[in-house]
């Protein structure tokens, strides 16, 4: 696939050919420009090394890129938050200004801001690259901190392997834990980690780890771009948390938001030396309304260096191993995407594209690969954009997967919309395997959109107010039967059509019971909903542990048998009885989603062979009812010139057959 043209894998896309060929020049004379005589693309990016504060032998030197700026002073703890002719900055050319201190001038923990001045106005400031920013408990307000640790953190473990097939654990650490507070990293490593490991994913996709002046953005607000959000602990904590990790073989990504920034002028990079378009547009173009945030000018160099320096900086200081690039939609599109629905290859050439951002987004691939040949990429967008996923060097923007948003979205319809003995299997299987065949891609059956408050997980729609009630295991109750049954059939169906991978949010995985709710005015800035109740799924006497079982079991099973080496062959699609079967290599996926039909001695063409059934939806350690053996073999049946595999379909349920 990789050897052709992204127009010779798609016929659709020939027409366009002049612009996607376009755009890959675009990207291809930037990556030129900004390489410059470097040998590397990756050794050019470098902004964190000279910018912000510094040790060295004897002395602190302090930077910043502040063109507009008419002075900049230091003022913190150091000097009793005063302005100070001796903690003067000066200006050193190109809006660079420049700050030595002797070594006993900065101590490690005091908090510092910068005093910005510029014509006819000024302004306290934290630094661009600042690489610790705290919160005063009392005010609120954020300062940035010295942080110069007496020992440097030791790694002990070394990058996983590359992940051929993400299998993700979204999460999010300050609400991993199960009081109603903010939990650090050191909690998610010795309580949620293992969890992760147990369950048999290989990729932990990390929220919010980027600085953020409000809680409840759910880390979508970032203010200090080079900052490890403090509310989690110390920059020593994530990278302890990303070594363990490693330990157990697993990869971790960022959520990286490089798609807006924070309004925020104290904290962020808005109006930062007066000028209010200095790292983003002018004007309407800098403001984002939907999100009340700010738009980066992708085509200035400095916002180039800025965002690329900030990529290098997460993927080595902290042995990330990739990014999921947050927002591209918004990123691509000059209204943002807002509003339109993408039925046509012309909406992606038309004229409403950055291509400055489209730009941006192939060379922070190409820096990361660059970097690290082993790292993954993925791109939430929901338009659709051809060549996102596809090779760099082949005319694509260069990410490794693409997130099938669409996926989440059907569930959502057909759970709404269709009653259960309506569901149409053909529909169903068209839509969670329709993905461009020339791109990667993720599907997931929900992620944090889901769960979050004006929304309802999968778990909740199918149950909804009997799950305060009716999860005991006592307890009979129709609801959270059907409900149960749909969660996990549901969620195998989505991983057993992705393309290349899957995605669950924490929690998720055993039908977390209550939404998410960040503390906020409106709910009395109460931490009750913004938690992870582990208990449900230990408790043995409730029903969430075995919805864990199952996922522990689906996502095992999944990494165990190269199942995306593959793409789905349907077997069956008999729309009237709601049975759906089709084939990944060796394996033999059977759903059968009537709510009342349960079939005896069902017949399907497959490949000769023994079948023994390695995964079902039925059994008792999964809630189920138990009503096929598992120990079973199943032997195919010459008819008529082809072979044909008897098996029971209980009513909605699934199973996976391996041929051995």
């Amino acid at each position: 696939m990789e050897n052709l043209e992204i127009w010779e894998q798609d016929p659709y896309l020939k027409p366009f050919k002049p612009v996607i060929w376009r755009r890959h020049q675009m990207r291809l004379e930037k990556a030129l420009v900004l390489q410059g005589s470097y040998e590397r693309f990756c050794d050019v990016f470098n902004n964190h090394l000279y910018y912000g504060i510094h040790k060295t032998p004897g002395k602190w030197i302090c930077r910043e890129w502040a063109p507009n700026a008419s002075a900049i002073y230091l003022i913190g703890e150091c000097n009793g938050w005063k302005k100070d002719p001796s903690y003067a900055f000066r200006p050193v050319g190109m809006g660079n200004w420049e700050l030595e201190l002797p070594g006993e001038a900065l101590q490690h923990g005091q908090l510092y801001k910068w005093l910005m001045e510029w014509p006819g106005g000024s302004g306290e400031r934290l630094p661009a690259y600042a690489r610790r920013c705290v919160q005063d408990p009392e005010t609120k307000i954020f300062s940035a901190q010295v942080w110069d640790p007496r020992t440097p953190y030791k790694w002990k473990h070394k990058n996983p392997p590359r992940v051929k097939n993400p299998l993700i654990y979204e999460a999010h650490i300050g609400m991993s834990g199960e009081e109603p507070s903010v939990a650090d990293f050191d909690w998610f490593r010795k309580k949620v980690l293992p969890r992760i490991a147990k369950l048999g994913y290989n990729t932990l996709q990390l929220m919010a780890i980027q600085e953020h002046p409000y809680y409840g953005s759910f880390g979508y607000q970032v203010s200090n771009f080079y900052a490890v959000s403090s509310r989690f602990g110390t920059p020593e904590g994530l990278k302890k948390l990303v070594d363990n990790a490693h330990a157990l073989g697993i990869a971790v990504i960022l959520d990286l938001v490089h798609s807006h920034a924070v309004k925020n002028e104290i904290e962020g990079l808005s109006r930062f030396d007066g000028t209010y378009d200095l790292y983003f547009h002018a004007g309407p173009r800098g403001e984002h309304n939907l999100w009340s945030s700010r738009c980066f000018d992708y085509g200035k160099g400095s916002v180039m260096h800025f965002l690329l320096s900030n990529v290098k900086y997460w993927l080595e200081e902290y042995r990330l191993d990739g990014f999921r690039f947050d927002g591209v939609t918004s990123m691509m599109y000059y209204d943002h995407g807002l509003g339109r629905a993408f039925t046509e290859y012309g909406h992606y050439f038309d004229g409403n594209q950055d291509e400055d951002a489209i730009t941006y987004l192939g060379l922070a691939n190409k820096l990361i690969h660059d970097c690290n040949p082993n790292a993954v990429t993925v791109a939430e967008d929901v338009s659709g954009m051809p060549t996102l996923a596809y090779p760099f060097e082949k005319g694509g923007i260069g990410f490794d997967f693409r997130m099938s948003m669409g996926v989440a979205d059907n569930w959502i319809k057909w759970i709404k919309e269709v009653k259960d003995e309506d569901w149409h299997v053909g529909d169903i299987f068209y839509e969670l395997t329709n993905k461009r065949k020339d791109e990667h891609t993720i599907s997931y059956a929900e992620c944090h959109d889901q769960a979050l408050v004006g929304d309802k997980t999968v778990i909740f729609r199918l149950i909804d107010k009997e799950m305060y009630t009716s999860m005991s295991k006592d307890i009979q109750s129709l609801v959270v039967d059907r409900g149960m049954a749909l969660h996990k059939i549901i969620r195998l169906l989505s991983l057993a059509t992705a393309g290349d991978g899957y995605l669950n949010f924490m929690g998720n995985e055993f039908g977390h019971p209550e939404w998410i709710d960040f503390p906020r005015e409106g709910n009395g800035w109460s931490y009750h909903y913004a938690r992870r109740q582990w208990s449900l799924a230990d408790n043995g006497l409730l029903r969430y542990g075995q919805l864990e079982n199952f996922d522990r079991d689906m996502i095992t099973l999944a990494g165990a048998q190269n199942l995306y080496d593959n793409a789905p062959r349907p077997v069956v699609q008999d729309i009237g009885s709601q049975v759906l079967a089709f084939e990944r290599g060796r394996l033999l996926f059977v759903f059968n989603l009537s709510p009342s039909g349960s079939y005896k001695d069902y017949g399907m063409e497959v490949h000769p062979g023994k079948y023994r059934c390695i995964l079902d939806t039925d059994d008792p350690l999964y809630g189920g009812f138990g009503r096929n053996d598992k120990e079973t073999v199943h032997f195919t049946i010459p008819q008529r010139g082809t072979n044909v595999l008897f098996l029971y379909l209980p009513a909605r349920s699934a199973m996976v057959f391996n041929r051995e």
